[in-house]
Parts: structure tokens; sequence; C-alpha cells
């Protein structure tokens, strides 16, 4: 905790959350299935390092709109100033490594 006159910064206990648009969930045709998938290869992932396990947040409209995709973020890829779409099931694996890599030192 660092505290610069009234103002106070933290630093969180768990890694940053995972941001997916929940309007693109609900137009997308499996959309369930996806976010039931992200949740399980996240949940593996962060075992698999011994890591806390981010949390999986669904927000408003990010305002990109793709047609056939889901947007996904996380504090690291928004950072760089980068969005994920997310199309199928194929790519969940490589948006998870993707999402969990941590800017941190």
């Amino acid at each position: 905790m660092v505290k610069d006159s009234s103002l106070i910064t933290l630093r969180p206990r768990r890694p940053e959350p995972i941001l997916v648009c929940r309007k693109c969930l609900k137009r997308t045709a499996d959309g369930k299935q996806i976010r039931r998938a992200l949740k399980s290869e996240v949940k593996r992932r962060s075992a698999a390092q011994a890591t806390k396990r981010p949390r999986i947040v669904l927000t408003d409209c990010f305002g990109i709109c793709p047609k056939r995709a889901v947007v996904l973020a996380s504090g690291a890829t928004l950072h760089r100033g980068e969005y994920l779409l997310l199309a199928g099931h194929d790519e969940i694996d490589e948006a998870a490594a993707i999402l969990m890599q941590s800017d941190r030192a």
C-alpha cells in the first residue's frame, strides 16, 4: 500500500480479471458453451501454473461488435491496447494463454 497525500493505491491479491462482452455472448449461438469452456481452461491453466485463478467478468459492450465472435480482454491486453476476438472453441486455449499473461514484474 502506497500513500501519496490523500490518495491510496492498492495492489490486488488476485490476478487481473478476464473481461468478456455480455452482448457478444448472447448473440453467439454457443455463447454459454464458450463461457464454460473459457472458465474451465483458465482454471486448468492456473492450477498448472500454481497461481490464483483470475475471475471471468461479464461486461457491457466494448463497442467493437464483431459479427461472429466474442470480445475478450484482460489487464495485460488492455495495457497493450489490444482486444481478443474469440470465434470458436478451437481458439480458447490460445486466448486463455494470452489473457493470463501478466505485465507485472
